[in-house]
């Protein structure tokens, strides 16, 4: 049969039983995702249940909206945790930070100690209006603070498709890109479908998260992926093994 009459997989078949999401926001109360410990469970069951085996949940640091700290999502994660055992839910479970590229971050990140995915690795995302004015600067300082930035969901920026471009000089200064699965499906629109899919053919990406917030968006793993580079995502799906702990 041609390529093109196959049907396209669902999202959560390409997801192997070794897969590490590293990008989620499961911590109860703390930012937009979930509200409460029931929430958290249900989340983590509902992961379980898609074939993820581990999860580094990453809640939101933006100093003007959700004032986090590390010692708050430590506590938070702790405390969840133990919670979770009790309802006998249990998953490898850390926690890190995804963390908004701002004023306070640049200050931020030159005196206190950022929490990363791993060793030091760390999470960041920028506006969804326009780049920040320093964002070249301040990529390179975080780079000479020795943090490798992993920037979450490129794809979502729709400013930079005007001049794909700024994608490449966004690599060639350090950042590594995580694609949001659910980009493949068609869950924020088809602008950023066809943007994660430009992204993908161009092997741009290093690795995936699910940026989980609610049942709403487990339901779409069962949703057929809508890009055509599946080697290419299926790919980008395994690099996460580099975060398996």
């Amino acid at each position: 049969m041609l390529s093109f009459l196959k049907s396209k997989p669902v999202l959560k078949d390409l997801l192997s039983d070794h897969y590490v999401d590293i990008h989620s926001h499961l911590l109860p109360g703390i930012d937009d995702g979930a509200k409460t410990i029931t929430d958290t469970a249900k989340l983590i069951r509902a992961f379980q249940e898609i074939g993820i085996s581990q999860v580094i949940t990453t809640s939101h640091i933006s100093h003007y909206i959700w004032n986090n700290t590390s010692e708050i999502i430590i506590e938070k994660h702790k405390e969840t945790k133990l919670l979770l055992e009790e309802s006998n839910v249990k998953i490898p479970f850390q926690a890190a930070a995804e963390y908004f590229m701002d004023d306070w971050f640049e200050s931020h990140f030159k005196t206190e100690k950022l929490l990363t995915l791993k060793d030091n690795y760390v999470l960041v995302e920028i506006s969804y209006q326009s780049a920040p004015m320093h964002l070249y600067k301040t990529l390179f300082e975080l780079q000479v603070a020795r943090y490798i930035p992993v920037l979450a969901h490129p794809e979502r920026y729709l400013y930079y498709r005007k001049d794909f471009s700024e994608y490449e000089k966004l690599k060639k200064a350090g950042c590594l890109f995580q694609l949001n699965l659910l980009s493949t499906v068609g869950y924020y629109g088809e602008r950023i479908t066809r943007i994660a899919e430009e992204l993908l053919k161009k092997g741009m990406y290093d690795f995936a998260g699910t940026d989980v917030h609610h049942m709403k968006h487990i339901a779409s793993f069962n949703e057929k992926i809508k890009v055509e580079s599946i080697s290419n995502l299926k790919e980008v799906i395994s690099n996460n093994q580099f975060f398996k702990f």
